[in-house]
């Protein structure tokens, strides 16, 4: 079955709203042509990365699909994009940290059989996932994202995938260091933009929607979790032909799955209550 678009979702983990419209100047260089809108996107609380990553494709909150910090994990039960797109006929693929798989594949992780996988007609049909195991205040473990950006043109290359995610947590991890008042985030800003840049092109040539977007905020003091404007609102980038709210409209994180599913055609599960931004 031919779906009606393909979507590629870029997540940039922690980045808060101040400092997208600030220092992303490859995407807001697409606004200002008219090629790309933004608007402003508030988290599920907790804004922690894991409760949040299950919201984002689940659109349902924590309180329900049950993933309430990073250390209480395990397979989602609800529908997710993964499992509508693959029941209706399409291809996912994933570039992710290892908690996606655990979320939406098979839980828990295991380094050996789920670093690199190949299953269609499973949820995540084509997974490429890091651990960061090791994880700490002097040694990040994030791989590079030109190369996160890169294996994900390859898997829409070789194997077609109508709906895609990216997932880096190089800013979160920077800001977690060193907050987010200072050069070396300035500098790691600017090298995101960069290295999006060299990619963004090409996925809008080969045919894809792309959404940009972050699954939390931060503060300058590199602190997210709680119920904050700096901790919970974001940015959203979309590029596509779908129709969208007035650009000053406060979107909901619980609204991203559902409004995947409508760009791509496939239907939106009962479970999921938020109505799609885009039409």
């Amino acid at each position: 079955m031919a779906l009606n678009n393909k979507l590629l979702l870029i997540i940039l983990d922690g980045l808060p709203w101040r400092n997208w419209r600030r220092f992303m100047g490859n995407l807001e260089g697409w606004v200002q042509s008219g090629d790309a809108r933004v608007w402003k996107m508030r988290s599920v609380l907790p804004s922690i990365s894991a409760c949040c990553y299950a919201s984002i494709h689940t659109g349902v909150p924590p309180q329900v699909h049950g993933v309430l910090s990073n250390s209480i994990r395990h397979r989602v039960q609800q529908p997710d994009i993964f499992s509508e797109v693959t029941k209706a006929g399409g291809k996912t693929g994933a570039v992710t940290h290892s908690y996606w798989s655990e979320f939406f594949k098979r839980f828990p992780f295991d380094t050996i059989e789920d670093l690199e996988y190949d299953e269609p007609g499973s949820p995540i049909a084509h997974g490429r996932f890091h651990t960061m195991s090791g994880y700490n205040l002097r040694n990040q473990m994030t791989p590079s994202d030109i190369d996160l950006f890169a294996t994900l043109t390859m898997l829409t290359k070789r194997h077609g995938i109508d709906y895609g995610i990216l997932h880096t947590c190089t800013l979160d991890s920077m800001g977690h260091r060193y907050g987010h008042d200072c050069h070396e985030m300035d500098e790691a800003l600017v090298m995101m933009d960069v290295m999006l840049a060299a990619f963004l092109p090409g996925w809008l040539k080969a045919g894809y929607e792309v959404i940009v977007t972050a699954d939390h905020g931060q503060t300058d003091r590199g602190h997210h979790g709680g119920h904050d404007d700096e901790m919970q609102d974001f940015a959203l980038y979309y590029f596509g032909k779908g129709k969208g709210p007035a650009q000053d409209t406060l979107l909901d994180q619980l609204q991203l799955a559902p409004t995947v599913l409508a760009r791509l055609g496939v239907p939106v599960p009962d479970t999921m209550k938020a109505k799609p931004f885009l039409s």
